[in-house]
């Protein structure tokens, strides 16, 4: 119809065609629109008092973090001679670390992954270039002195092991990924190896657990997303994409998808998300970027947001997830000066709830030896729990024993409520107002927000968001409030009314 119009105005079959696209854009562009509690999401790095400094932050270019947290513990892998080592910092230690602070230095070579046990804060597993998987158990005030002695030796793999992963809902179940395209299974209870999983035929670059953990996902050198039995290691489902190559992968929570990041044919970094009952073909691809740097997913099963930060860069992006069409919702780009040599994740029962915290990154800082933590804060005042923005999250007891999930039993994780974590934020001194006051007042100066003024740095934008942000809810208030008189004036009107006309009435009658 339309090409029949604009041939009856004569408009060339060109001029049709650019009609069409721009029409089909304004269309996808009212699609993509769509409200979000986490639009406004920003990141907050932390204050220089804050950050871990001195830290001889390992060079080693094998493509992992190097860096795992918890709400007791800060780990991160250092450069050393003569064998692998890693720091153990607790958590409220910040500032400048000791240059002769006690390490962990067991391995005989570089350590490559470290893994914080989820049920257990004082555990910590390893994995290095001499073979081997070690367990290490940390004393609860931090190391007083080097440790050399592991809790328990896994040797089973022929080449360097560059991955670990605990299981997620079983506390005895640990998966080591090595250079041989081998994946291992340890039952931590009897120091074994339980089965081996040779259905890779190179190595082996991510490992991802679906939300009960009866699922492993996988992506591998051999450009190949694959979909495993988590207990039997019988391949589900198998994919290669030539649009596609696979670097990285990960569940997305209870959506039935699995998301990946990777290069197109054109060597562009892209992201895709997949079916995980059929990966015949990816359900949408978008390219982000034309960088080199890996691209590291870090997906958030409670707020639906996923986390993208390449290797290299000094920015994360972030999306919120759905299973309906667009899938992913752009929403910001937290960004900053200095490359992220890895990432560590806080879990969520460490995070600041008062403050409105859903997420927080600890960023490796090669250059500086510094560690610097990112928060990822929802812009609300916190005068009472949020509810909507923490539901019922995974805590810190497994679900299942060894015994029971090598018996075949899958069983979700066993969820929390973070309202007991929950402060209220105590109100500023009469000092620390005036100073903010001060402060606001001399970056509001001169800026009229009804003219178009460009602020001069993040935090002078920041603060004319959010007075203008205060000021529409105040004038929301005041319209409810208005709303609710004329309603009440109304109301009192129509009584009025209906008196007088029963008064006239009964004066008739």
């Amino acid at each position: 119809n339309m090409k029949k119009q604009c041939y009856g105005l004569n408009i060339s079959a060109c001029s049709v065609s650019t009609f069409t696209k721009i029409s089909a854009l304004q269309m996808s562009w009212r699609s993509t629109y769509r409200s979000s509690k986490f639009r406004n999401v920003y990141g907050k790095v932390g204050q220089r008092e804050a950050c871990y400094e001195g830290i001889p932050i390992t060079r080693n270019v094998h493509d992992n973090h190097f860096c795992a947290v918890n709400p007791k513990f800060l780990a991160v892998v250092t450069e050393s001679s003569g064998g692998g080592s890693f720091l153990v910092i607790p958590i409220y230690k910040v500032g400048r670390v000791d240059p002769h602070h006690p390490k962990i230095c067991g391995h005989q070579g570089n350590v490559l992954d470290i893994k914080w046990c989820p049920f257990r804060d004082n555990i910590i597993a390893s994995c290095s270039e001499d073979c081997s998987v070690r367990i290490w158990e940390i004393p609860d005030g931090g190391l007083r002195r080097n440790m050399t002695e592991a809790q328990m030796v896994l040797i089973g793999h022929s080449r360097r092991v560059g991955l670990i992963e605990w299981h997620p809902t079983c506390s005895g179940i640990l998966y080591s990924a090595g250079y041989d395209g081998k994946i291992l299974l340890w039952n931590l209870e009897k120091g074994e190896a339980v089965k081996m999983i040779d259905s890779h035929s190179d190595v082996v670059l991510c490992m991802s657990f679906s939300r009960d953990g009866s699922l492993l996902a996988t992506s591998c050198k051999d450009k190949k997303l694959r979909i495993i039995e988590a207990r039997s290691g019988r391949v589900l489902q198998e994919a290669y994409s030539k649009s596609h190559r696979v670097s990285r992968v990960v569940f997305l929570g209870n959506m039935k998808h699995v998301l990946t990041t990777g290069l197109s044919r054109w060597n562009t970094r892209q992201v895709a998300v997949w079916d995980q009952e059929d990966l015949s073909v990816p359900i949408i691809e978008e390219e982000i970027d034309g960088l080199s740097g890996l691209l590291f997913p870090f997906y958030d099963a409670d707020t639906h947001m996923l986390y993208l930060a390449g290797k290299g860069d000094g920015n994360i992006r972030y999306y919120e997830v759905s299973p309906e069409k667009p899938h992913l919702q752009y929403l910001m780009e937290f960004s900053s000066s200095a490359p992220q040599k890895g990432l560590g994740v806080m879990p969520k029962r460490g995070l600041d709830v008062g403050e409105c915290e859903v997420f927080r990154f600890y960023k490796l800082i090669t250059l500086k030896g510094l560690v610097e933590p990112i928060s990822m804060i929802v812009p609300r005042k916190a005068e009472i729990f949020q509810e909507d923005i923490y539901p019922m999250t995974s805590g810190a007891e497994p679900a299942l024993t060894t015994e029971e999930w090598l018996s075949g039993i899958d069983r979700g994780p066993v969820l929390v409520s973070l309202k007991e974590k929950y402060k209220q934020p105590k109100p500023a001194g009469p000092k620390a107002a005036k100073r903010e006051k001060k402060a606001l007042a001399k970056t509001m100066k001169g800026f009229d927000l009804l003219e178009n003024v460009s602020p001069k740095s993040d935090n002078e934008f920041l603060r004319m968001f959010y007075r203008q942000q205060d000021e529409l809810k105040q004038l929301q208030k005041e319209l409810r409030d208005k709303d609710e008189r004329i309603k009440h004036l109304e109301l009192e009107l129509n009584n009025l009314k209906n008196n007088m006309t029963l008064n006239l009435s009964i004066s008739n009658n």
